[in-house]
């Protein structure tokens, strides 16, 4: 064989292992950006559901407490919010916000002992918790999707078939600054 015929093999066989190198990367990194959105997307599932049940939960003590309206208000603006979240810190900052409103919704539902032996009312409670814990799940699942797709992301040579095509990081479901804090109740009951 001739010695160009060599070389053309060699770099005819170096063009394949790229070219194929190439479509695993790429092929890996797609299933991990739908892995990113599929997870994304049950979050917003859970927080669609916790958002549903709200109005409920909150006609019901409505009925029994009638004269704590700034905590109803409260509900509904940090509700609206998480509907209008654009962004993953946006949503996480919307979400902390909701959480301390339900916190407050619920220390007043303590004052009210016929409200906690409502059966509307626990129903509705059981549900919220179970949701709760549903939430948290998908935060979690979410963040896992988001750190095994950027590490791969970042690793040679997919960072290089990342630029190439387009695949941005994504960006972790972190608490907001103020989540870590508990919500003052204190309020509610004349402390």
């Amino acid at each position: 064989m001739k010695s160009g015929t060599k070389v053309l093999l060699i770099i005819g066989a170096i063009a394949l292992i790229l070219i194929f190198t190439g479509i695993s990367n790429y092929n890996r990194l797609v299933e991990m950006s739908e892995n990113v959105e599929s997870a994304w997307s049950q979050i917003d599932i859970q927080l669609q559901r916790r958002s549903d049940l709200i109005p409920n939960l909150v006609a019901t003590v409505k009925k029994y407490a009638e004269h704590e309206e700034e905590v109803f208000t409260s509900v509904s603006d940090a509700r609206a919010r998480l509907a209008g979240a654009g962004s993953v810190s946006e949503l996480a900052e919307a979400d902390a916000e909701l959480t301390g409103a339900l916190s407050r919704l619920l220390a007043i539902a303590e004052s009210y002992p016929e409200l906690k032996a409502n059966e509307n009312f626990i129903n509705l409670q059981d549900e919220l918790a179970g949701t709760e814990n549903r939430i948290s799940t998908a935060r979690r699942d979410y963040n896992e999707a988001a750190r095994t797709y950027n590490t791969t992301r970042r690793r040679f040579p997919a960072n290089i078939f990342a630029g190439i095509f387009g695949f941005e990081s994504v960006e972790y479901f972190e608490a907001s600054e103020g989540s870590r804090e508990n919500p003052d109740v204190g309020n509610l009951f004349g402390d």
